[in-house]
């Protein structure tokens, strides 16, 4: 797969160059909808990539996915337990206002309150201290080595103006807006100039950034398009400038267009399935007074049962690696020990007459039908196979606001089994045991992102080990324990690494990162 349009160097230097009086409006379609501008109501890619353009954190990620300065212009560590952050002068919020450390504080308590879908990027004894005006510290109970390694999404907000506009506290549901959510005030390179949650939001450049653009933009046009056909018409007549993603059916034919083509590249994202393991009977199943998922036989059922390179070749068409972990194997170094447990229906059936189930049982499967490539083909393919070991699934599929509010928190984790896609924010195993394979309890109180509520106390150790070890083969050993933990007892299904797949003009052109961010602040336009 090629990386991109152009090569990563080329983009560089296009970018430098001076903006041309013709400078353009992108206009860019997304399956999905961007609804609440409110950066802590929901963890997840698209939102938080889009906002990235409008907001920014105390550290920002380059081309190449390293860690460098944005409203924080240096950092160091002045004790074990002590980061200093020195933050950029001269900054302002959209609305004029300066930028200060009281905004990083009241930032930081925003974003652990109960309500805040980001709270597992922090520490949760970690407690910010004004130094000065300009100067800022984070004070830790334990050392962190990678504290600040997804602190690129946690974007600043101007605490004046949350106050004047009722935005103190993060809204719980990503589809039930109050006003706030609609507005947005940044100190981004990007402003917001008006929002239609799941129609259209405008964006024009920020005349007053701290930084020295890179793009050549006037305007940018965000649309939502749900339908795969629409959105790839879309781009080839050349309404929309740039589409994600493009339907993996519809790849040769975007290719083959005179005006067109795909970018495309390898993702951090991995796609997998959660199991309820928490309540004692299963909701939407016809099993009463007990939950099947919390044998350990009836998950592994479930595992053998799926076919992953069927889906890999048939639903993805090549555009997708089936996997074993739940991190993107070349962020770890020890991946290659991990293999799939092996697909078996034959064994699935015998584990689950084993488990008291020989002729299977009926439940739900919750589903987003707009936020992953092929996501509800996906789960359509996972209910047949599993038909087949006498599990009848009724599958609801539903737009990734619902899906989201349904099977996460704002609904307690109101869901049987999902499919969920996860990105390492940190680029580091420990993301995966904090956001999505930590305990939680049942209103989300640990990893919030736990679906399905699986929970193992020696996982947790690990995690709380790995927080604190520098040593890099110590923490990839105590990766390598929990994850084979995970593994074993198949608290969560992997099924595979999806690829990138953007359609654009050949008139644009744009970085691709591997985490999937549409980022503004680098497309230029011939």
């Amino acid at each position: 797969m090629k990386r991109s349009v152009i090569s990563m160097a080329a983009a560089l230097a296009v970018a430098m160059l001076a903006a041309p009086a013709d400078a353009k409006t992108f206009r860019f379609a997304f399956q999905g909808d961007l609804n609440a501008l409110d950066p802590y109501a929901l963890n997840e890619t698209f939102t938080l990539g889009t906002l990235s353009n409008v907001m920014e954190g105390l550290v920002t990620r380059d081309k190449d996915l390293k860690i460098a300065p944005a409203l924080a212009e240096r950092w160091e560590i002045v004790e074990p337990t002590r980061w200093r952050f020195h933050l950029r002068k001269g900054v302002k919020f959209q609305n004029g206002e300066d930028f200060t450390a009281d905004d990083v504080i009241f930032s930081l308590a925003r974003a652990l309150s109960p309500e805040s879908n980001i709270r597992t990027r922090f520490p949760a004894t970690m407690k910010a201290e004004k130094v000065d005006a300009h100067t800022v510290d984070f004070v830790l109970a334990v050392p962190n080595p990678i504290l600040h390694a997804e602190w690129d999404s946690w974007f600043m907000m101007s605490k004046s103006w949350a106050e004047t506009n009722g935005a103190t506290k993060v809204q719980t549901k990503s589809n039930q807006l109050s006003p706030f959510a609609l507005k947005a005030n940044g100190t981004g390179p990007f402003i917001v100039e008006s929002h239609e949650p799941g129609v259209k939001t405008v964006f024009k450049p920020n005349p007053n950034w701290w930084g020295k653009p890179e793009h050549n933009l006037t305007q940018v046009v965000f649309q939502t398009i749900k339908s795969d056909a629409t959105r790839v018409a879309a781009l080839l007549s050349g309404e929309v400038d740039m589409i994600d993603p493009v339907p993996v059916q519809d790849i040769p034919r975007v290719k083959a267009s005179a005006g067109t083509d795909v970018l495309t590249g390898p993702e951090l994202r991995t796609i997998f399935l959660n199991m309820d393991q928490v309540r004692d009977e299963l909701l939407y199943s016809d099993v009463k007074g007990k939950n099947p998922f919390k044998d350990v036989r009836v998950r592994k059922a479930f595992y053998q049962a799926i076919d992953v390179d069927a889906i890999q070749k048939r639903i993805m068409r090549g555009n997708a690696t089936p996997t074993s972990l739940l991190i993107y194997p070349p962020l770890f170094s020890r991946s290659a020990e991990f293999k799939r447990h092996p697909y078996d229906p034959a064994a699935a059936k015998k584990l689950l007459a084993e488990a008291g189930y020989p002729n299977g049982f009926a439940l739900e499967m919750d589903c987003p039908n707009d936020r992953y490539v092929n996501d509800e083909a996906i789960c359509q393919a996972v209910v047949a196979m599993l038909a087949r070991i006498g599990v009848a699934v009724k599958l609801n599929a539903m737009p990734k606001a619902r899906y989201f509010d349904k099977v996460g928190a704002p609904q307690k984790y109101d869901s049987s089994f999902n499919l969920l896609g996860w990105t390492a924010s940190s680029l580091d195993g420990l993301n995966i045991l904090r956001s999505i394979a930590g305990c939680r309890d049942a209103v989300g109180k640990g990893a919030t992102a736990n679906f399905g509520g699986y929970c193992n106390p020696m996982v947790d150790e690990l995690a709380g080990a790995i927080t604190v070890e520098n040593d890099v083969q110590k923490r990839d050993e105590m990766l390598a324990k929990a994850f084979r933990l995970i593994h074993d007892e198949v608290g969560l299904i992997p099924l595979h690494q999806q690829a990138l797949s953007w359609g654009a003009s050949k008139k644009v052109t744009m970085v691709q990162r591997a985490d999937n961010r549409i980022l503004f602040y680098w497309v230029r336009m011939q």
